[in-house]
């Protein structure tokens, strides 16, 4: 049997039953842009560790399909498992006759430069979203930037967010569900709300009173379920308010960063304004307060650096 065959029966068969939707189309995507085209037409039992790692390690440097430059690491590692875990089961059942998965080796991949706006981005951002609020009401899906920037949340999590999830009285934010872009059964592009990837991705924030009284004004004046909407009331799509975000930095002449920077800065901030790693790693839901620390220790390094250096100036 060629490997692409296997792939859409591993796929259909033993993928899409047991997964979440979201992982079911991650593997789909890698399995039809990625594998299928290379090693589509191979037989299984005539696929090479050499070949494979090969494609693998030169992922690191040539592995994105849009820029010609790196993959990320993450991708790097679903395409590395989609290996793994197909030519696992087909050896399990038969269609292979050995399993060649535990000799490939994920290469080490350099580490993620976190990006951060600063204070100064950060106050032109925020500046030129109150102007265009106060000249134009419509605007309001723009808020969600100020959300994140006071909350670090994700931007699935900002769009599933609804009112009820909001605690007026307490000041409190319960995130419990997350959303992406998917397509309907004619192919239409639709919000795809889910629950959030990880158990600790369910949490709830405590609220800073800046963002109490603009969500209190959103509220009042919102046409929607979802707290970020347009200005007929409607569900916002990721990809739209991505671009939304886009094109607010190069009016601003900002430099682009990708919306995650804005989660990023989040969390710098909370660093430099002394926040406990464990409360820091609770609000930005992740598994253990070593992976903030891992992540954002050199933000934190350098700030006390730039400290030191205006003590001693």
């Amino acid at each position: 049997m060629k490997y692409g065959e296997w792939l859409e029966i591993w796929l259909d068969d033993y993928v899409k039953p047991v997964e979440k939707e979201r992982t079911y189309k991650a593997y789909q995507d890698t399995v039809r842009l990625r594998l299928q085209p290379i090693f589509g037409e191979i037989e299984i039992d005539a696929l090479e560790v050499s070949h494979i790692q090969h494609y693998i390690t030169g992922l690191l440097e040539h592995g994105n399909l849009l820029t010609g430059g790196p993959l990320s690491a993450n991708s790097i590692r679903l395409i590395f498992s989609v290996f793994r875990n197909s030519l696992r089961r087909a050896y399990n059942l038969g269609y292979a006759e050995k399993y060649i998965g535990d000799k490939l080796t994920l290469p080490k991949a350099p580490e993620t430069e976190v990006v951060v706006f600063t204070e100064s981005e950060q106050a032109q951002i925020e500046n030129e979203i109150a102007r265009l609020l106060q000249k134009r009401a419509t605007r309001h899906k723009l808020n969600g930037i100020i959300i994140c920037l006071h909350s670090g949340l994700r931007i699935g999590e900002l769009l599933a967010l609804e009112w009820e999830d909001i605690d007026f009285d307490n000041a409190l934010m319960t995130i419990s569900k997350t959303c992406r872009d998917g397509k309907d059964e004619n192919g239409n592009y639709k919000k795809i709300v889910d629950l959030p990837k990880t158990y600790s991705s369910r949490r709830v924030i405590p609220l800073p009173s800046c963002l109490m009284a603009l969500l209190t004004e959103m509220k009042r004046e919102s046409k929607s379920n979802y707290v970020i909407s347009d200005k007929n009331g409607d569900t916002v799509r990721v990809r739209s308010f991505q671009r939304s975000y886009q094109l607010l930095l190069k009016k601003l002449g900002i430099p682009h960063k990708k919306f995650h920077a804005l989660r990023h800065t989040f969390a710098t901030r909370a660093n430099e304004r002394a926040m406990d790693d464990k409360t820091l790693s609770e609000v930005l839901g992740h598994k253990s307060p070593v992976i903030t620390l891992k992540l954002y220790v050199h933000s934190l390094l350098d700030h006390k650096r730039k400290m030191m250096e205006q003590v001693n100036e």
